[in-house]
């Protein structure tokens, strides 16, 4: 699927690939889901992956608050850089490591759609014109929401489908 470059294909990608990644989820038993995955990988299991895509849902929200108020959000976070991402990451899975499956699901699935209210709130030019918020510097606010849902879907679906190998 190509980069979407307006709002309804933004809406249409972010819904086909949470879609694909729900059916791909919900074809796997309770147990199934409980899996873990082979060492190596931060997201152990399936829980793991949607309470880090519920968790970037939030962060995402919280820059879109504070960048449209007018103030330049902490981006990834106080304390972090884009550098170290990793480490970020690490703390996502530390604050959610306790959740239970079923809460990280319907979390994720509110969170979904909270970020589908605010695409659809913005026109095609408020979304993919680069410059145009202070907050997002040389990019456009489609960018990262675009990060923030598809692109985030599609690397979520294919890690686990390889974790669960």
């Amino acid at each position: 699927m190509p980069r979407p470059t307006s709002k309804q294909e933004l809406l249409a990608a972010s819904e086909a690939n949470y879609k694909r990644l729900l059916d791909l989820i919900d074809s796997y038993s309770a147990d199934e889901v409980n899996t873990e995955f082979a060492p190596g990988t931060l997201n152990r299991n399936i829980k793991d992956v949607l309470a880090h895509l519920h968790e970037w849902h939030l962060i995402m929200q919280g820059w879109y608050k504070t960048g449209m108020a007018g103030e330049k959000p902490a981006m990834p976070a106080e304390g972090y850089t884009w550098k170290t991402l990793p480490e970020f990451n690490r703390e996502v899975w530390k604050k959610h490591k306790e959740m239970a499956y079923d809460v990280a699901k319907a979390s994720f699935q509110q969170s979904h759609q909270q970020i589908q209210q605010i695409i659809s709130s913005h026109t095609d030019k408020e979304l993919f014109e680069k410059k145009r918020y202070k907050w997002t510097g040389s990019t456009s606010l489609g960018a990262y929401l675009i990060s923030n849902t598809s692109s985030h879907y599609d690397w979520a679906f294919k890690l686990i489908k390889k974790g669960m190998k």
